[in-house]
């Protein structure tokens, strides 16, 4: 049952922490308006921080996803 709330809380922070993240260009942020700003000479410090944390947060929802899935095959 905790896994189950982790894997929920990790999903919806997943989500919340790629939708802040800024569209590259290409793809579907072009079509959002996302390709109109220009870029700057590389990331900053905050955009590097939050890559950090989204992938973090994404590592840590696959072990939850992992978890759930064997003790959902040792119940059964």
């Amino acid at each position: 049952m905790a896994f189950q709330i982790a894997l929920i809380v990790f999903s919806l922070l997943l989500m919340l922490l790629v939708l802040m993240h800024k569209g590259k260009g290409g793809g579907l942020s072009d079509m959002f308006g996302g390709g109109m700003q220009s870029s700057v000479g590389g990331s900053s410090v905050a955009e590097r921080n939050l890559d950090r944390i989204t992938v973090v947060v994404g590592l840590a929802w696959f072990a939850c996803v992992v978890v759930v899935g064997l003790l959902v095959k040792l119940d059964s």
